[in-house]
């Protein structure tokens, strides 16, 4: 479905992406753990379009589409959940919900906005309260919900767990693999390796900039060096 390949990036003259290469099949969840400043928030930027790239090519169901905009990519079925939310606070969890289905004209928001609140209950119980009045973890929810609004084939997760309890933790991480059964492919950039390699697929480990492993996610798990430097074993 996606295939990142040689991408490069860069804020200014610092190159943050040397050549990144890596793909995500239909049906995954693939999770990219690394340290802070490894490049994995850049990286699901420039898929989503938010971030340019200086060179490589970025594949979407074998098209092309590093030189589209980031709402034509949300329309080719891409949707992004950013670090930290970014919800608009004053407005309502309902109000929050539909914005995340602006681009769609097929007629079918409120069947869609039934199964995000058939996802998470508790945003159809909180649907006129202000989205700055809720918790971190029910606001999370609510950035998962605002992304799935737009029908995304492809749902690119970013630290869904900061600043979570891990009950909540747990939750959200629940949430991925019902939307993975759901045929929703999601690759997850999660600081929490253990938590992220525990439901996923395949993984890859990003290191200042690069690709320095892959593999499926139960060998990434095992591997020693993986185990010392993000599992604290």
């Amino acid at each position: 479905m996606l295939s990142i390949e040689n991408v490069t990036s860069a804020y200014g003259r610092i190159e943050v992406l040397h050549g990144v290469t890596l793909h995500v099949a239909a049906g995954e969840i693939v999770t990219l753990i690394g340290a802070n400043g490894a490049g994995k928030t850049t990286l699901l930027r420039a898929i989503s379009g938010v971030q340019p790239i200086v060179g490589g090519a970025i594949r979407f169901n074998g098209k092309r589409i590093e030189n589209r905009s980031a709402h034509e990519r949300v329309a080719l079925g891409i949707a992004q959940v950013p670090e930290g939310r970014q919800l608009f606070g004053p407005l309502s969890v309902k109000d929050n919900l539909r914005l995340g289905a602006w681009l769609r004209r097929d007629g079918d928001v409120t069947g869609t906005l039934d199964r995000v609140y058939a996802l998470f209950p508790m945003l159809r119980a909180m649907r006129e309260r202000p989205a700055g009045a809720l918790s971190g973890g029910q606001q999370q929810m609510l950035a998962i919900g605002r992304a799935l609004m737009a029908k995304p084939r492809l749902l690119l997760l970013d630290e869904p767990s900061m600043g979570l309890a891990p009950n909540l933790v747990d939750q959200v991480l629940a949430a991925a693999r019902a939307l993975r059964d759901d045929n929703i492919t999601i690759l997850l950039v999660e600081q929490n390796a253990r938590a992220a390699l525990a439901i996923a697929d395949r993984a890859y480990v990003l290191e200042t900039g690069l690709v320095t492993l892959s593999g499926a996610a139960a060998a990434i798990q095992a591997d020693a060096r993986v185990r010392e430097a993000y599992l604290g074993i």
